[in-house]
Formats: structure tokens, C-alpha cells, sequence
């Protein structure tokens, strides 16, 4: 596989990974809750691991073809984030020094993955941009060549994800006004990303 695609694709995901979306959102409220971010953001990186696994085993592109398993799809991920924004909602605590929030590691980890592994938006991402990086008559099996710029784009989440966690703590850390105010801006986001995604699936 070619330096060069590899190159090029890492700069495409890195735009998209820069660009704020439900994954900064629960990034960010996970800073503010938790200890550590890692679990969260952790859970995360595990979501796009799974989508890459599911477009390099080709079960996406049958998923694209048949309408009713993306519309599942789709209304799925969007509750899932509404869900989660109002549980964000309800409880926007303030951070205090060594506060592990109310959830265990596992349910911050299993967030996590339920944020960008039912993300429709993440799954068509990576059915459209991964293939075009790819080189079919390549020495590499065309799978793994999907597999490795998936493990690309998850290592630019890692970076991305965990600085935005934790500089939403570091900076936040001493004002539990703000963030708190920043907490239900990112449950409230989640939700208006859950319910525009509920709008396209019925309006499309």
C-alpha cells in the first residue's frame, strides 16, 4: 500500500476528526464527569475500530444496499444519542478533583462505543471515504488496506478526543459554573445530532 494514499487519507480524516460532532460532544461532557477520559474515549476509538471492521468485511456496502437494515440503522444511533444527551441533562455535575462520576469504567467505555458505533453518519463516512484511498490491484488484499487507514482515522480520535476531553477539564476544572453550562450544551447537542438524524431517515 502506497506511503502516499495513507498520507492523504490522514489528512482527509483529520479535518473530519477536527470538525465537532457527537464524539466531541460526549468527549467533552466525559472530561467534565469523569476522572479520566480514557474509558470514554476509549469506547469511542472501539466504536470506529468496529465500523472499520464491519467496510473491510464488506458487510456495510451490503447494509447500503438494503434500505431498511440503514434505516434501522439510523433511528437506532439517533435514539442512542438523544438517550444520551438527556441522561447528560440530568445530571450535569459540577468536576471536583478525583470524582469518578456515576458511572463504572465499563458503562463509560460502552458509551462510548455506542456513540460512534451507531453513528449512521460515521458508518456512511467510512464507506465512502475509505475505499477511494484504496488501491484494488494493490499487492495488499483490499481488506486490509481498509483496515489500516481505519487504524489511521482511530489514531487522529485518540489524539483529538482525549486532548478535548481533557482540556475541557483542565480549563473548566475551576469554574463548575461553566461547566456545567458546557455540560448541557453537549447533552443538548447530542440531542439535536440525534434528532436531525431521526429527520433525515423519515424525510428520506
Amino acid at each position: 500500500m502506497a506511503f502516499g494514499a495513507i498520507a492523504a487519507f490522514w489528512g482527509v480524516s483529520l479535518l473530519l476528526v477536527l470538525t465537532p460532532g457527537a464524539d466531541w460532544a460526549y468527549a467533552i461532557a466525559a472530561g467534565l464527569r469523569y476522572r479520566s477520559v480514557v474509558p470514554s474515549v476509549g469506547g469511542l476509538l472501539l466504536g470506529h475500530l468496529a465500523v472499520t471492521a464491519l467496510v473491510a468485511a464488506g458487510v456495510a456496502a451490503l447494509v447500503n444496499r438494503t434500505s431498511w437494515a440503514m434505516t434501522v440503522l439510523t433511528v437506532g444511533g439517533a435514539a442512542y444519542l438523544v438517550w444520551l444527551g438527556v441522561t447528560t441533562l440530568r445530571r450535569p455535575g459540577a468536576v471536583t478533583a478525583g470524582s469518578a462520576g456515576p458511572d463504572s469504567r465499563a458503562r463509560q467505555v460502552f458509551k462510548g462505543a455506542g456513540t460512534s458505533g451507531l453513528n449512521p453518519k460515521v458508518f456512511l463516512l467510512f464507506l465512502a471515504l475509505l475505499p477511494q484511498f484504496t488501491q484494488p490491484s494493490g499487492a495488499w488484499p483490499l481488506a486490509a488496506q481498509i483496515v489500516v487507514l481505519g487504524l489511521v482515522h482511530t489514531f487522529s480520535c485518540a489524539v483529538v478526543y482525549t486532548g478535548v476531553g481533557a482540556g475541557a477539564r483542565a480549563v473548566l476544572q475551576a469554574r463548575p459554573a461553566a461547566a456545567r453550562v458546557i455540560t448541557r450544551v453537549s447533552g443538548v447537542a447530542m440531542i439535536v445530532l440525534g434528532l436531525l438524524l431521526l429527520g433525515e431517515s423519515l424525510l428520506a
